[in-house]
């Protein structure tokens, strides 16, 4: 009888102890999972990019769409993005305290503007800087050299169709750029510019309906009419039926 007693008190004992075991090791398992937890959060809001989003640096305000040439990209670069990483435009950026300039690796007067002058307006479509500067700002400095006008008219069959894709396109600083360009090249090349208007004509239209860009717009307009003519005048209102000529 003391034999079994004694017998089912160790069994007792050796119960406890288990449960005992058991609560210590879910214990030791739920405070593993807690730092775990604690853990991860502490190095997710210690992560660069994380810092980066809660304080935000001061040029992230000055180029909010500046290209990191380090980071991974969510798609395959552009045509233009390519071509000028591989040292395709023969001019860099020079950041100035007070504004950007580009400096050119030979007078653009030496330059070939075949295809560098489609080349750079293809650039006006892009989003991220410093491919919107390089290709405003070089499209809009090859048409200043001497003898821009012989070396562009040849080129309008092929320059047209790559200013209309930036003046269709959704996005308003694109459209911005491809409309100032349109003016300079007007300046340039004046009535040649004629036979290629009514293909541009049709997406100013659309464009009009938004009050945001009817007087840039009818501004362009006025100036394609200064550089083109008479001839420009008709094309212009067979298009655009409500705009009145500065001869008005």
């Amino acid at each position: 009888m003391q034999k079994s007693e004694c017998h089912g008190g160790v069994h007792m004992r050796n119960r406890k102890a288990g449960s005992c075991d058991q609560r210590t090791l879910s214990s030791i398992q739920i405070k593993h999972r807690t730092t775990v937890q604690k853990s991860n959060s502490s190095s997710s809001t210690s992560s660069p990019e994380t810092a980066r989003k809660l304080h935000p640096r001061p040029s992230d305000k000055l180029n909010p769409k500046t290209i990191n040439p380090f980071g991974e990209q969510s798609r395959a670069p552009s045509a233009f993005a390519a071509i000028y990483s591989k040292g395709g435009i023969p001019c860099r950026l020079v950041h100035g305290s007070v504004k950007h300039r580009l400096q050119w690796e030979c007078p653009p007067e030496n330059l070939p503007f075949d295809p560098l002058l489609i080349t750079l307006a293809e650039g006006l479509r892009e989003t991220k800087h410093p491919y919107t500067f390089v290709s405003k700002e070089g499209f809009r400095e090859l048409l200043l050299i001497q003898g821009a006008p012989e070396k562009a008219v040849p080129l309008l069959p092929r320059l047209i169709p790559v200013l209309k894709a930036a003046l269709v396109h959704l996005d308003d600083e694109v459209f911005a750029r491809g409309l100032n360009a349109l003016v300079q090249l007007s300046v340039v090349v004046g009535p040649s510019l004629n036979d290629h208007l009514k293909h541009l004509l049709t997406s100013l239209s659309k464009r009009l309906r938004n009050k945001k860009f009817k007087e840039p717009i009818t501004s362009a307009l006025q100036k394609l009419e200064q550089h083109g003519g008479n001839g420009s005048l008709i094309i212009i209102k067979s298009k655009i039926p409500t705009y009145c000529s500065i001869c008005c």
